[in-house]
Order: C-alpha cells, then sequence, then structure tokens
C-alpha cells in the first residue's frame, strides 16, 4: 500500500528587507583665506541658484533634445526561431498515446488511478484504492465523469478490476511484457498523484524482481526512480513504446513521507491473468 506523503507547506515569500539610505549630508568646506569670507548666507544662495540654474539648464536641453526625437525601441530579448510545425515524439508521443487510456479512480474514502484494459469498458486498478467500495467514479482524462462498479478484486496481489456502463468513453492501453524488460530501460509512471490527475513522471527501471509486500504477502515487483506518490497507485507503469509493463503499486519512503526515487509496481506478465480471471468470473 503506498505511503501516505505529508505535504509540507511553503512559507510565505519574502524579498530582502532594503533599507534606504539616509540622504548625503553637505559638508561644508573651509574657504581659501583670500579676503573676507562671504558671509554663511549668502553662501547658501549662491549654491542654492547655481543648482537652479542648473537643473534649468538640464531641464532646456532635455526639453530641446526630445523634440523630434523619436524614444529609441527597447532592445528585444534574443529567443530562438520558432520549432517546426510537426508532430509529437519521444517520451512526449509515448504520454501523448497512454493518457486516454488512464483515469481517476475516486471512492468514498480515497481513491487513486486506474487504467482500461479492454474495449468492454474494464479498469484495471489496485485493491487497496477501492478498498470498502463497491462502486467508484472514474474521471476522465478530458475531465468527464462516468460511474463504474467494482466487479472483483484479489487482495493478495493488491489488484481489482472496474466496470462501466458506457466502454465507448474508455482508450484501452496496449499492454506490454514486463518479461522483456532490462534495468535501465526508460519508463513513464502515468496517474493522478495527489489528486493531480494527469501527471507523467519518467525514469528508469532500477531494478527487477524486487522482492517487497505488496497487499498481503510477499512477491515480486518492478522497482522504478519515476516518481510515484500517493495517488498514483493503481495507474501504469508504460515503456518508451506506450506500453503498459507494470501497475504502479507502492513506494519506500523516508520518515518525511514522499516520493525518494524508489517506487514499485506490479508486473504486468502478472497482473493480466488476474485481471482477465476476474472478468472471466
Amino acid at each position: 500500500m503506498v505511503l501516505e506523503a505529508a505535504m509540507r507547506g511553503l512559507g510565505s515569500p519574502r524579498g530582502p528587507e532594503f533599507v534606504t539610505p539616509p540622504a548625503a549630508a553637505i559638508v561644508p568646506q573651509d574657504l581659501p583665506r583670500k579676503g573676507a569670507p562671504p558671509p554663511k548666507g549668502r553662501l547658501l544662495v549662491t549654491v542654492a541658484l547655481v543648482a537652479a540654474l542648473t537643473g534649468a539648464a538640464a531641464g532646456v536641453a532635455g526639453a530641446q533634445l526630445s523634440e523630434g526625437a523619436e524614444p529609441a525601441p527597447a532592445a528585444a530579448l534574443p529567443r530562438v526561431a520558432p520549432a517546426p510545425s510537426a508532430g509529437l515524439s519521444g517520451l512526449s508521443a509515448t504520454a501523448a498515446r497512454v493518457l486516454p487510456s488512464v483515469v481517476s479512480v475516486e471512492t468514498g474514502s480515497g481513491g487513486g488511478s486506474g487504467f482500461a484494459v479492454d474495449g468492454r469498458g474494464h479498469i484495471l486498478t489496485n485493491a487497496h484504492v477501492i478498498r470498502g467500495s463497491d462502486r467508484a467514479t472514474v474521471v476522465l482524462n478530458d475531465g468527464r465523469r462516468i460511474n463504474a462498479r467494482v466487479i472483483g478484486e484479489d487482495d493478495d496481489e493488491d489488484l481489482a478490476v472496474l466496470e462501466v456502463d458506457y466502454p465507448r468513453e474508455l482508450t484501452p492501453a496496449t499492454l506490454g511484457r514486463s518479461g522483456d524488460l532490462a534495468v535501465g530501460d526508460q519508463v513513464l509512471a502515468i496517474g493522478s498523484p495527489l489528486g493531480l490527475s494527469g501527471t507523467v513522471t519518467a525514469g528508469i527501471v532500477s531494478a527487477l524482481d524486487r522482492e517487497v509486500r505488496l497487499g498481503s504477502v510477499r512477491c515480486t515487483a518492478v522497482q522504478t526512480d519515476a516518481s510515484i506518490n500517493p495517488g498514483n497507485s493503481g495507474g501504469p507503469l508504460v515503456n518508451a513504446r506506450g506500453e503498459v509493463v507494470g501497475v504502479n503499486t507502492a513506494i519506500a519512503s523516508g520518515r518525511g513521507g514522499g516520493n525518494i526515487g524508489i517506487g514499485f509496481a506490479i508486473p504486468i506478465d502478472r497482473a493480466a491473468p488476474i485481471a482477465e480471471r476476474i472478468i472471466r468470473n
């Protein structure tokens, strides 16, 4: 079962405290003792008058310069040329291909993720996502909501299957082979971590046949460093071709909760036959 993450709030942003420096004081300098020094009042008037005249001259010069002169255009920041219009490629194309198959699963007590596995309205998810519920609400990738019912679950393997009344609303995912995975293969985890539907995270296969406790028994799982958090449970782990190779199920979490780069998925080679059995029965 995915460990619950503690949300840490961010403090209110604040900038450095600026202290306005005091205005510079004019310190009168000693005048050369050549003849009698001018009265202090006259000196102050002279300084003030010079400052006033200087300011007026600058203003007139500025006005003359501005007359008939157009303002200089703001310098444009350098930018790259627009990308050529073309279809998505790489992981962007993979995510776009799989996202329509992934749903958010909501129950009265919680929720998680899931994905369509056929054209008859069946959705595979984790048993702990729907535990205690016989019905759920499925939120599609485009935001539409449809009702679903739980048709079966396997607590030992932490898997469950939902069925919706409108199968045409679902886009079945393509199931791959987890047996073909190798350590270092690129993978994507897709789901609704912390309720953020349609979230895609990338990583690699960190280990294979990792023994962990999933559900009520210990079994092997695919380990990945793709970011998986509470709410990802039941969503697909897909390879670079967009084929489902695992069902995201659990994470190893530090004391503060949340993802630390160690997630686990039930291999699809084991999950698919269980889903088929549940659907048949």
